[in-house]
């Protein structure tokens, strides 16, 4: 620490030996400092504030209904882009900068000053923004505020309906050819129909399941047929028969109803049948025993109405019923083989439509669900339509976004640049250090010893002794004139600065005045 001072300490005394040039170059600097700050032009500020309210209360109202984008993004976008060239060009025109105006350089160099002087910057929450504007006039500085003040809140609107206009001519467009698709499609689906009738799904079934209803249908009418036929043979065998079955006393009680003993017969052969592949508990077995039974008990019940017949015109009478109802049973078997016959002829027919039917409901198949596509978007783009239309008479009716001017466009009476106390001390203070820096330097250039550590350390040899300087009472005088010549001179650089600062203090009020 001892060598930093003793290093500095030796710095200091080698620049007091040229303080002369330091504190000439000091005070030449500090004139010519002064005299560029007084005559600096002034620059008044004009300023405003304005507030953006977007808590509007149609706002949670309209949720869901219309669109609502982020109000406050597109704020926080527009008060960064407010100072764009095209921005700051409408400035120009609207506060009548351009008056003056002759070649494009000249309106090159405003549109670069506007940029770089106008300030756009929160003041303290969200969404208040104060502008501001510096200028030697008054009047041009204010000009310029209400000009981007009016361009800050009549932007905005004006942005939200172009906006709201292109999103509409862009759905109008949109709905348009979605609704001749719609019309292609429809058009498309009412041709197919009407070129394969016959051939489309029925109430949702596709071919196999057309196919396999038409099987299943087909299987029944062929077993209805079945038991028609043997119950008509069951009657035929009893009118061939030698002997004519009559109903007498204690007998049993077959005969007295043909038709329900045919139908007996059946079931029993069925039965029968089906005890060769099921057990005894089978569902159908158990169903088939229940109903014979059922029937036996009713032909029961006829035998005991009736009355014992006699041989003598019993046979005509019980000859006449089989005859009616081997009728009754031909015209069943007619009507079973004509159902058989249909059935088999729509069988035939799915089943050599089998390569077509496929492919023509695939097709039919894909056409509706084109169709289906292009009704669902459509139907979509009119609700959202809907929703942009609301979304604009919203705009349009009602303060979504209220702009407040809190402060409009106003100038101080005095100006706001530049700060000339501030600079007049700065002036001081860099000519001050450039007086030591130029004495410094010249110690540096022409160096001389001061004291004999300094003659050890550069030389490197012993210092043997120092030889005093006696110096005569004419040199002390000499001396102690220089010195107090110098500190005048720097008590009259300080003078001269209390001067400057007391001129720049009155200059504007005499002006004023």
């Amino acid at each position: 620490m001892a060598d930093i001072v003793s290093q500095v300490l030796a710095f200091l005394r080698a620049a007091w030996n040229y303080r002369w040039y330091g504190l000439g170059l000091a005070w030449i600097a500090a004139i010519c400092g002064w005299a560029f700050v007084t005559t600096m032009p002034d620059r008044y500020e004009a300023s405003a504030r304005v507030y953006v309210d977007t808590q509007s209360i149609l706002r949670p109202l309209m949720n869901g209904i219309a669109v609502q984008p982020n109000v406050d993004q597109q704020i926080s976008i527009m008060s960064r882009t407010l100072i764009s060239r095209p921005n700051l060009e409408k400035v120009v025109r609207m506060a009548d900068l351009d008056l003056k105006i002759k070649t494009q350089d000249e309106k090159e160099a405003l549109l670069d000053r506007l940029a770089k002087r106008i300030e756009i910057r929160g003041a303290g929450r969200d969404n208040l923004f104060e502008i501001s504007f510096q200028d030697a006039k008054p009047e041009s500085a204010r000009n310029v505020v209400q000009a981007l003040l009016t361009l800050f809140v009549e932007g905005s609107l004006g942005d939200k309906r172009k906006d709201a206009d292109s999103t509409r001519r862009f759905l109008d467009e949109q709905i348009k050819a979605y609704e001749q698709r719609l019309q292609q499609a429809e058009n498309a689906v009412k041709d197919f129909k009407r070129q394969h009738i016959g051939q489309m799904p029925e109430d949702g079934k596709d071919y196999y399941s057309q196919l396999q209803a038409v099987a299943t249908a087909l299987n029944q009418a062929k077993l209805e047929l079945s038991e028609a036929q043997k119950s008509r043979d069951a009657i035929k065998s009893q009118i061939s028969g030698d002997e004519l079955v009559v109903i007498a006393p204690n007998e049993d009680t077959q005969g007295v109803n043909p038709e329900l003993d045919a139908r007996i017969n059946v079931l029993k052969k069925n039965l029968d049948g089906m005890r060769l592949n099921y057990t005894e508990q089978h569902p159908d077995i158990v169903a088939t025993k229940r109903i014979i039974d059922q029937l036996e008990e009713q032909r029961r019940q006829e035998a005991k109405q009736r009355k014992p017949a006699s041989y003598g015109g019993g046979g005509n009478t019980a000859m006449q019923q089989l005859r009616v109802a081997l009728a009754d049973q031909e015209a069943k078997v007619a009507a079973l083989n004509a159902r058989v016959n249909e059935y088999t002829a729509r069988f035939n027919a799915q089943k050599a439509a089998a390569n077509s039917i496929p492919q023509v409901e695939a097709d039919y198949t894909q056409l509706v669900r084109d169709y289906d596509v292009n009704k669902k978007n459509y139907e979509q783009l009119l609700a959202r339509r809907e929703s942009a239309h609301l979304s604009g008479e919203m705009d349009a009716s009602a303060n979504v976004v209220d702009f407040r001017v809190i402060d409009p466009p106003r100038v101080p009476a005095a100006p706001a640049a530049p700060n000339r106390p501030m600079l007049m001390s700065g002036v001081l203070l860099a000519s001050v250090l450039a007086g030591a820096a130029l004495a410094f330097l010249l110690s540096q250039l022409r160096p001389t010893f001061n004291s004999r550590r300094e003659l050890r350390d550069v030389t490197g040899l012993p210092v043997l002794g120092v030889v005093s300087m006696i110096w005569t009472p004419a040199q002390k005088k000499h001396q102690r004139k220089g010195l107090l010549m110098f500190s005048g001179g720097v008590a009259g650089l300080l003078f001269a600065y209390g001067g400057a600062m007391v001129l720049i203090a009155w200059l504007p009020k005499h002006l004023l005045g």
